[in-house]
Formats: C-alpha cells, structure tokens, sequence
C-alpha cells in the first residue's frame, strides 16, 4: 500500500514564501496590514503546495486560540449589541472569533467570567465592567492583553470610551435652552462608572445655572425601570426628564402616554445612546447618540495592537452628539 503524502502546513508556506508563519497567518486571513506582494507571495507558496488553512492546526502552530472573550453587563442592552456588532466583524476581519460572556449585571460574576474566559482566550475585553475601580485594577494584571470599553483610564491597559458628562451635558443644555429649570435625572446603575460621569454632569450645570433644579431619582438601566418610575417623575413636579438611557425613556414615555401626560406639552423626556428604536417611538426621542459600533472596532484595534506586539493607544474617547426630536419641547409656562 503507498503511504499518503503529508498534508503541507502553515510552515511549508512560510518556508516557501520566505516568511514568517505570522505573516502567512495574517496574509491568509485578509488583513489589510500585509503588503500585497507578501500576500501575493504567500498566497503563490499555498497554490503550490496544495495548502489550505487548518484553523485548529494554525492555533496550534502560533499559540493561539484565535479567540478573544469580550465580558459584558447585560446582553439584552441594545447599545451593547452595537458595541459588540462593531468589534466580533472588526475581529472577523483579522481573522479571529469572539467569546460573548453576559455577567448580567452582577460585579462578582463578572470578575469570575473575565478569569475563566482568559483561559480559553487571547485576551479578553470588558465592556462598561461594573466592579470597583480597585477591582479593576487588581484584575487587569491577571487578564493581559486586555481592553476595557467605558471606564476611567487604566495603567498599562488601553481604554476606549464615550464622553458621557459631555453628552449629559448637552442634552441639559438643550432642555435649558428650552425654558424648563426643574428637571428629574433617571439615574441608572449604582456601580456604572457612565452614571457617575452623568452625575457629574449634573452638578456642573446647576453650578452653572442659575435657578436650575435636578432631582435624582432611582430608576435602573431597561425599559420596566422607566414604568415603574412614573408616577415618582410626575410627583417631581419636573418639566423634563433626563433618562440614564433610551430603553428608560422609552418605559418612561409609554407609562406616561398611558396616564394620559402631554409628551413634550406637560413634560419633555431624553434619552441618552440613540438604539435603532429611538426615532420610531411616538413622538420620536430626543437622545444623545454614541457611536457604539465605532467603540467597539475601536476596541478590537487596540486588542489586535497588543496581539500583533504594537504599543496600542492608551485611550480614546468619542463624544456623543446631540439628537433634538420631539420628545422635547418648550417648558409649560
């Protein structure tokens, strides 16, 4: 019986080409970091020899699982199915897969989560994590190479994040500028570091303004948070509401709507991240939009820097921009 001659691999190409085996890695999955003639030259030894690519042999070959885990707080969150949506095809592109991990709001569960998924992975991403800043930065250590989505600037580790206080910012400014002096915040969830970047928001413009009153009220982060805080906003007295995002205004305005309360005659209402939903509810909803997909291409850049051995950016932050629509109107004289 003639014995089978060996199936060529990932080495024979570099061998071949006169690359590396990372170079041939990347060349064979699209990157567009390769320079076209080494693609040309790899992809010239692959035909030669017969090759193609055995995901769980290249693995292997290079050490890695191809695979990075990305640690979020709630799944179901619309803003967070972008951020993801951005950063799995950003991966995609560089040939890698992504590990989705919900910890559901939980801080314990999630620095358990980020721990065992970095033994199946690359590296891992936390997006918007819930523990304490000490926790944080205790764990990311253990973690490396790891990104985080949405907190303060981290050492040694690169950050990518929304200016939330500005966005805040922007949408008390427009309701001011609208006449109303008594507004509610819908805070969102203790541990976020984006409430506390909202609150902070907050304290700047009463400083600033004179007159200017904002009740905090305790909501959560979905939609059932922004019923259940009805009947609290119209004992408030407020003329506007500061929603911590759009699924709470959106609970907001459809409890209201079912009260019989002029939206945006008796109280305006704004939301914050612009989700898909946003333009569609009735009237349509004043927010501040994030660029969440961007974050999350963003995020996977600053994994894939780490990676491939580069020195990522240390941080980058996206400034929200202003959505005027028409839950917001002139305040009731």
């Amino acid at each position: 019986m003639t014995r089978a001659s060996p199936r060529p691999g990932i080495t024979d190409v570099a061998r071949l080409a006169g690359v590396s085996l990372s170079t041939v890695s990347r060349a064979m999955n699209g990157n567009p970091t390769v320079d076209p003639s080494l693609v040309e030259r790899v992809r010239a030894a692959a035909s030669e020899l017969g090759y193609t690519a055995n995901p769980v042999a290249r693995s292997l070959v290079l050490g890695r699982t191809q695979t990075v885990a990305v640690v979020i707080p709630d799944l179901a969150n619309p803003t967070f199915q972008a951020i993801l949506r951005g950063l799995s095809r950003a991966a995609a592109a560089d040939g890698f897969h992504i590990l989705v991990a919900d910890s559901a709001e939980d801080h314990a569960e999630e620095l358990a989560l980020a721990r065992t998924t970095r033994l199946r992975t690359d590296g891992v991403i936390l997006c918007a994590p819930r523990m304490s800043e000490e926790q944080l930065r205790a764990l990311l250590p253990e973690l490396s190479p790891a990104v985080v989505i949405n907190r303060d600037p981290q050492p040694e580790t690169p950050v990518v994040a929304a200016d939330y206080r500005a966005g805040l910012r922007m949408l008390i400014d427009h309701v001011v500028g609208l006449g109303h002096r008594r507004l509610a915040y819908l805070a969102g969830a203790p541990r976020s570091v984006s409430n506390r970047a909202r609150r902070d928001a907050i304290a700047e413009a009463v400083a600033a303004t004179d007159g200017l009153v904002v009740e905090e009220l305790a909501a959560g982060v979905d939609f059932d948070s922004g019923t259940a805080a009805a009947d609290p906003v119209l004992a408030s007295g407020a003329t506007a509401v500061l929603a911590f995002n759009d699924l709470v205004a959106m609970g907001l305005l459809s409890a209201l709507t079912a009260r019989g309360a002029d939206v945006p005659g008796r109280i305006s209402i704004a939301g914050f991240d612009d989700i898909p939903f946003a333009a569609y509810t009735t009237p349509p909803l004043t927010t501040a939009a994030v660029p969440a997909a961007e974050i999350g291409a963003s995020a996977w850049r600053a994994m894939h820097d780490q990676l491939s051995g580069e020195a990522p950016t240390e941080m980058r932050t996206f400034v929200p921009s202003l959505i005027a629509r028409g839950s917001t109107g002139d305040a009731p004289e």
